[in-house]
């Protein structure tokens, strides 16, 4: 029986930051998906893990960023990077979020940096006002940036069964990409990739018993 469902924020609530990246890249006549292989590499202790979890400042990121990504042929400020990760919300899965409220504990799991406005790093007050009214619906938020440790760490999973008071087997988990998924599924979260809204919504209304849309 579920008990709770578990999102992931940008890529689930919001629009995908890669989608962002991808932009910025073709801009700036760089090869798809160059930031994404980036922060792939050496995953435990590059620039941008380090960040997240708060090992570094904002300043040293910067610096890091840009040394990994000229290395490997096109040098790009941390800070620029930073610019392009608050996405747009998604309105369906706000209201799927809101719905499964109703009848479920909900927890958000985001790792995120120290940088912007509030836990999904916007630059604005006015998309910070919009951002906390969904981030409000959780009744836990666990970010990386704060706890020290961030997906796909199993410790960032049962921190938030722990919170939750819930059992892993009773909760289930979305979010877009499958490393993140994988540690949670070993552990008996039920798991959706967010591929499409479409997909996942389905799935989810699978697990939840909920109509959703």
């Amino acid at each position: 029986m579920i008990k709770a469902v578990l999102w992931d924020f940008g890529g689930v609530i919001t629009t995908s930051p890669f989608e962002a990246f991808n932009r910025f890249e073709i801009e700036n006549n760089i090869s798809r998906d160059f930031i994404r292989q980036i922060n792939a590499t050496n995953p435990k202790s590059n620039a941008w893990a380090l960040f997240e979890s708060s090992q570094v400042s904002i300043d040293e990121f910067d610096r890091k960023f840009e040394e990994e990504t000229r290395a490997a042929g096109y040098p790009i400020p941390g800070r620029k990077v930073l610019e392009l990760l608050a996405g747009e919300l998604r309105p369906r899965m706000v209201e799927a979020l809101k719905r499964c409220k109703k009848h479920f504990k909900t927890g958000c799991i985001t790792n995120n940096m120290k940088s912007g406005q509030g836990p999904v790093m916007v630059r604005t007050h006015k998309k910070a006002a919009q951002m906390q009214e969904v981030m409000n619906l959780f009744d836990v938020v666990i970010e990386s940036s704060i706890e020290g440790i961030r997906k796909p760490d199993p410790e960032i999973y049962r921190l938030v069964l722990s919170r939750l008071e819930v059992e892993a087997d009773q909760t289930v988990f979305l979010d877009d990409l499958g490393i993140n998924l994988k540690p949670a599924r070993a552990m008996g979260i039920k798991t959706i990739k967010v591929i499409s809204e479409d997909k996942a919504l389905s799935e989810l209304e699978e697990h939840t018993g909920l109509s959703l849309r």
